[in-house]
C-alpha cells in the first residue's frame, strides 16, 4: 500500500521536474547575487546583511509561491520548502557578491 506522497511524486514528469529545478536554482542564484549587492553597495554589515538575505529568499519564494499557483508541489518535489530553502551555495554567492561590492563601494571611507 503506498502513501499519498507516493501517488503525488508518481505524478510529476521527470523531465519538467529537472526543467523547474534548473530554473529555480537561476532564479535562487539571481536573488541571493542581487542581495549581495545591495547589501554591499548600501554598506550593510553583520546582522543587518544576513536580515537583507532572508527577506530576500522570503520575497523571492513568495513570489515563487505565487507562481506556482499557491500549489508548489506540483511543480517542484520537495514543495514549499524547495522554494523556502536558500542552499549553501546561494548563501556563499550572498556572501561573496556583498563582500565584493562593499569593497568597491566603501574602500576609501
Amino acid at each position: 500500500m503506498s502513501t499519498t506522497q507516493d501517488n503525488a511524486a508518481q505524478l510529476l514528469f521527470p523531465p519538467n521536474v529537472q526543467y523547474n529545478n534548473g530554473r529555480l536554482y537561476t532564479v535562487k542564484f539571481l536573488s541571493a547575487c542581487a542581495a549581495g549587492a545591495v547589501a554591499g553597495v548600501l554598506g550593510l554589515e553583520n546582522w543587518l546583511g544576513f536580515a537583507l538575505f532572508i527577506f530576500s529568499t522570503l520575497l523571492t519564494s513568495a513570489c515563487l509561491y505565487l507562481k506556482c499557483g499557491g500549489r508548489p508541489a506540483k511543480f517542484v518535489p520537495g514543495g514549499w520548502w524547495e522554494l523556502v530553502n536558500p542552499g549553501q551555495e546561494n548563501i556563499f554567492s550572498f556572501v561573496l557578491a556583498w563582500t565584493l561590492f562593499y569593497g568597491i563601494v566603501h574602500v576609501y571611507d
